[in-house]
């Protein structure tokens, strides 16, 4: 098997690609900023750049002979409440979360029609359970799901697209949100990683094309009720949410005033 991977060198990429290769399939990477130590081989990209990242993919699939699977890792988080004008930060996640993998997908679609291949999208949780103060990566991992929904309806007689969701699993995605004084300790049950490179392999390899997987037995339960009953997961965040609130968590974060203001109002 033949596999590109992005975000390579980033907490869940490097999972992947060990995986895949003590698998014995040939793997190259993409990433912004490659390790001296990565365990395949990964290919400088910065995936907001049009030109740079067709140059990448083709080199890629050049080195690999062709292409089998296409696994859209890269993702960024970081603090975005959904009041605030976007600015900067949203549009770099959008750009990144979204757009970077509909720019290598596009890149790769005549390899993996030719192969018959599969395309893995690393979504999120929150594309179905939205949290607060996180509205870009939300929105960019539910973009990314409405994206990989159009993909599949043009390409699906010869590629299969798989959505994986993830719910939080500790990694340095999660550093700037917390040094902007908005972690969502408390707001999620952190998982193993090991149950995000799972599912991606049983999209990966398995003989029946997924459509979407969760990566662990809560988090079926969660993407069910977000999917079928939404304003009880509403009501379920909401009010960890107030929890957070009262415990003082956001105490002292600009981007959070807001929020602190109106539940203090809400008593």
């Amino acid at each position: 098997m033949r596999v590109l991977v992005t975000g390579a060198s980033g907490t869940f990429g490097r999972a992947i690609c060990t995986r895949l290769d003590e698998l014995g399939a040939r793997v190259v990477g993409l990433d912004v900023a490659p390790r001296v130590n990565d365990p395949v081989e990964v290919l400088p990209c910065d995936l907001t750049d049009d030109s740079a990242v067709a140059a990448a993919v083709a080199e890629a699939i050049e080195l690999l002979g062709g292409l089998d699977l296409l696994v859209n890792n890269a993702g960024i988080g970081g603090p975005a409440p959904a009041e605030l004008p976007p600015g900067a930060e949203v549009r770099r996640q959008l750009d990144i979360n979204l757009l970077g993998a509909w720019r290598v997908t596009s890149a790769c679609v005549d390899a993996l029609v030719a192969s018959r291949g599969r395309i893995v999208m690393l979504s999120s949780r929150m594309a179905v359970m939205q949290l607060p103060l996180a509205a870009a990566y939300g929105a960019s991992k539910r973009a990314l799901v409405a994206y990989a929904d159009a993909l599949r309806l043009e390409i699906g007689t010869h590629v299969g697209v798989t959505c994986v969701y993830p719910s939080a699993v500790r990694s340095p995605i999660h550093d700037s949100t917390a040094a902007a004084g908005l972690s969502l300790e408390g707001m999620s049950r952190y998982e193993p990683l090991d149950g995000v490179v799972r599912a991606v392999l049983r999209a990966a390899l398995s003989r029946r094309r997924h459509r979407d997987l969760p990566t662990t037995f809560r988090g079926a339960v969660e993407f069910f009720l977000a999917r079928h009953f939404p304003a009880l997961t509403d009501r379920i965040v909401a009010r960890t949410l107030a929890g957070r609130v009262r415990s003082g968590a956001f105490q002292g974060a600009d981007l959070a005033a807001g929020v602190v203001t109106r539940h203090g109002d809400a008593r």
